[in-house]
């Protein structure tokens, strides 16, 4: 007999306590060694610049480059050369991209608090921006449009991608294409934690930005947490992940099929579903157990069920909500009766994926909403990339002078309170003699 593709099986009301915190916690073990080996790679970067990101593309990629950035013949030609098929529904998807997030611009805003006083705020575009691009187990060209085309859309000023490069030299085709399509400025053949510190700090060749986006292996997340000293950062990302919720009305072999969807990212993909009633349950196992043993990406897919996989039966869908709100994914998927109604109910997840034939697939490639999004439970706190990532704000006080009359005395008598003297002082000036 067959070991269980799952790790986890049965009532989540009966889900041992180390079992569910570590389905929670979603953090490798080899977070600290991670943590450390990017210290020293950031280090390097920024003492040697240029040449350790040279010798860097020979220990890590295999590759003698000739030159860090990528000229901009060689995106056009990558778009010429990937199949017409392909090509267009990348720029389908940019299209949907920007007129989803083009909605998002903020606008200026301004308040009279009292008389005479009128605080504002204004959205500015930062000037540049990092977009990060994988290239390892899998290339993903959606990556870039999802970073480069709601920049573009902020009026960032300068856009710039770095993704590793191949045996040739370059990123993959589908990369340089989709960083042509969606309009980057610049594109350079840089990957993992060296990219980032590049970005971060600047050298010779790459140009310091302001803000680093993007999702990347466990390195590139490090990396992005060391130099939040230097810039800002979209929010950390981890492995891939997804939480579904069904009800009677979910088809078994649907919900397999979105767990394996995300399984097949990488072998620390976690994969739950929360499924009401114990013969949709077991439905919903057999489905994963046969789509699993025949996946094309098996080896994978079969270590992130392994390891982090789970369905687990709930009595009723309220039993869902608090799980939902504890494990914040970054995908949550409700295969529910009524869908929308159950939105309401749902707190703390990247993005949802309103009823069944939402797929998750969908989101990644195609809707124009953002897959740049929030793992390992951090969407209690974070939000999916959005435009709003690409602005800082200018906040503005205007004070009249019937209005400084007015708030002198009381700004003074809180100053003193603070023994801030000077600022009691430059306060009281403004009092009528």
């Amino acid at each position: 007999m067959s070991a269980p593709v799952l790790k986890y099986q049965g009532a989540l009301s009966a889900l041992e306590p180390e079992a569910r915190r570590k389905l929670l916690a979603r953090t490798g073990e080899s977070d600290a060694q991670v943590a450390a080996r990017v210290q020293a790679l950031i280090a390097r970067v920024r003492t040697e610049g240029d040449r350790a990101l040279f010798d860097f593309a020979r220990e890590f990629d295999r590759v003698e480059l000739q030159s860090l950035e990528v000229p901009r013949a060689r995106w056009d030609a990558a778009l010429e050369s990937i199949p017409s098929g392909v090509r267009e529904a990348l720029a389908r998807a940019a299209r949907n991209i920007a007129r989803a997030h083009a909605v998002q611009r903020p606008q200026a805003i301004e308040v009279e608090t009292e008389p005479g006083v009128v605080v504002g705020r204004r959205p500015d575009p930062l000037s540049r921006v990092g977009v990060y691009a994988p290239g390892g187990r899998a290339v993903y060209p959606s990556s870039v449009l999802m970073g480069v085309v709601p920049a573009k859309v902020a009026g960032v000023g300068e856009v710039i991608v770095c993704s590793p490069p191949g045996p040739d030299g370059l990123p993959s085709a589908g990369v340089l294409a989709a960083a042509a399509l969606a309009g980057a400025d610049r594109v350079f053949a840089l990957g993992g934690a060296g990219a980032v510190a590049a970005l971060a700090y600047g050298t010779r060749s790459v140009p310091r930005v302001d803000r680093i986006v993007g999702p990347g292996n466990a390195y590139v997340a490090a990396a992005k947490l060391q130099v939040v000293d230097a810039v800002a950062i979209d929010a950390p990302a981890g492995p891939s992940e997804i939480l579904v919720v069904a009800d009677a009305s979910a088809q078994p072999e649907s919900v397999a099929r979105e767990l394996l969807a995300q399984a097949e990212h990488d072998p620390e993909a976690c994969c739950v579903a929360l499924v009401v009633g114990a013969p949709l349950a077991q439905a919903v196992r057999d489905a994963v157990e046969q789509q699993a043993r025949v996946a094309r990406r098996g080896d994978i897919v079969l270590s992130a069920l392994g390891s982090r996989g789970a369905v687990l039966r709930i009595d009723s869908l309220e039993e869902a909500w608090p799980f939902v709100a504890e494990f914040a994914p970054e995908h949550l998927l409700l295969a529910t009766t009524q869908p929308s109604e159950d939105l309401v109910r749902v707190r703390n997840a990247g993005t949802v994926f309103v009823g069944q034939r939402a797929s998750v697939a969908f989101g990644d490639y195609l809707t124009g909403a953002n897959h740049v999004l929030p793992t390992a439970g951090l969407a209690r706190a974070y939000s999916g990339l959005s435009v709003l990532d690409f602005y800082r704000w200018t906040t503005w006080q205007r004070v009249t002078p019937e209005a400084a009359a007015a708030m002198a005395d009381d700004v003074g008598t809180l100053a003193d309170s603070e023994g801030l003297f000077a600022h009691a002082a430059a306060a009281r000036a403004w009092r009528v003699p």
